[in-house]
């Protein structure tokens, strides 16, 4: 538990000497087991925890690596400002976690993901040596983009301990709409008009019909009516602005989706908004408790075959029978397949694991890729040779060996290194499932 960039450093310098893998941590909220220790040193960042800046005249902050993200959005908003950022655990999850996965959320249609809004960084190397990336300009093209190659490698390169975080305005109003798709090509025409309409959303989520089932109570009190019966699924589109603009451009959207023939379900604002994004909040741990286990993904495909993908999502399902929930971030073809198993059943989780190849092999098919937020970590790492090209992954590994040479960061995960290289060679354990 560190509580400056030099114990960081102490630690680095020792682990090094003796030859020992560090997992650097925070919240431990990840999704794809990226800060799972193995052996050796846990680097548990939480006590780094404090709000160094707010810089008002620049729109900018300053945090160490475990502030809560939360706290961060907090911070900026008392001042009128805005970090936009807001993956669905921003109430336990850091910032230095968010770094490394370049970790995302509903807004990140709009504004995009966390590496939008790092400007600069404190990084402590595998040599212990501690080195400041960035400015404190908003644009900067001098040399190698550093802070971007930090950005979702997932301390696999250097220790994050601090982070100069970019701000905007606080957007003043919101408005909401909800609209409901009775097939995959019906949702995925929606998502397409709205991402190219000039009254574009702040964000657009997608819950399947599973979702819309689990949550209807919620719904229906949000938007005062019975969710629509035989829906294949919902669409929740977002405006942040100016009260007029997000008024104007609910109700110009709302126009656009009747005239594909679909029913905008409705346009909501103040209650009936709280209980409808309050509802989309708690499906995460509703989904968690159908099953004693629950495993989440996040493929993501081109806008373009979205519907293809769930229909693929529905031919896993029979073909493995398994459950699966699906909900998203459907503006930027990020879905979250939800797999309800029972890791205590030997043949449930069999079948699971074949459908979660099954569930990449479709994601890759189509032109996706098997992460766009949640990160590769231990799940994921076995399908990396079929995600990139072989060439891809060896530049990887030409820039893991330049900055970590004895490879004691975080080994086993995100990268394919050889398993030879790193510290006690079963670091590098990964999932044993028919990926291969």
């Amino acid at each position: 538990f560190p509580r400056s960039a030099e114990h960081v450093a102490a630690t680095l310098q020792l682990a090094r000497a003796h030859r020992v893998p560090v997992f650097s941590r925070g919240a431990g909220s990840g999704l794809s087991g990226g800060s799972v220790p193995d052996g050796g040193i846990a680097l548990v960042m939480t006590q780094m925890n404090r709000i160094l800046e707010v810089d008002l005249r620049n729109l900018q902050m300053v945090v160490e690596a475990g502030a809560i993200t939360a706290a961060v959005q907090q911070a900026a908003r008392v001042h009128g400002l805005f970090y936009p950022p807001d993956p669905g655990s921003s109430r336990v999850s850091t910032i230095g976690g968010n770094i490394a996965e370049n970790a995302a959320g509903p807004h990140s249609f709009q504004y995009g993901p966390t590496g939008n809004y790092v400007l600069g960084l404190e990084v402590v190397l595998a040599s212990g040596d501690i080195v400041e990336l960035g400015a404190r300009t908003t644009k900067n093209a001098c040399g190698y983009d550093l802070v971007r190659l930090m950005v979702g490698s997932e301390g696999t390169l250097g220790v994050v301990t601090k982070a100069r975080l970019r701000l905007l305005p606080l957007p003043p109003a919101r408005a909401s709409l909800l609209a409901a798709g009775f097939s995959p090509e019906e949702l995925e025409d929606l998502i397409v008009l709205m991402a190219g309409s000039p009254h574009r959303p702040s964000s657009i989520e997608l819950l399947d019909r599973f979702c819309v089932r689990l949550l209807a109570d919620r719904l229906e009190a949000a938007i005062g009516t019975d969710v629509p019966g035989g829906a294949y699924g919902l669409i929740l589109a977002d405006f942040l602005g100016q009260s007029a603009e997000v008024a104007e451009k609910a109700q110009a959207l709302a126009e656009s989706v009747r005239g594909r023939g679909a029913p905008a379900v409705a346009i909501l604002d103040g209650t009936q908004q709280a209980e409808l994004w309050g509802a989309r909040e708690e499906l995460s741990p509703r989904v968690a408790r159908i099953e004693p286990t629950k495993i989440s993904e996040d493929a993501t495909v081109p806008l373009g075959e979205l519907a293809g993908f769930m229909r693929d999502m529905d031919a896993i399902r029979g073909e493995f029978r398994v459950e699966v929930v699906v909900f998203g971030h459907a503006g930027d073809g990020n879905l979250h397949p939800n797999f309800l198993t029972d890791e205590r059943d030997p043949e449930r989780m069999r079948r699971t694991w074949q459908a979660i190849d099954a569930l990449f092999e479709a994601a890759i098919r189509r032109g996706g890729t098997l992460t766009g937020e949640h990160g590769v970590g231990r799940l994921k790492l076995p399908y990396m040779r079929r995600a990139l090209p072989p060439n891809a992954l060896e530049l990887m590994v030409a820039v893991k060996r330049a900055l970590d040479p004895d490879g004691i960061l975080n080994p086993g995960k995100a990268i394919l290194e050889p398993a030879s290289r790193a510290p006690g060679a079963d670091g590098a354990r990964v999932p044993q499932h028919s990926a291969g």
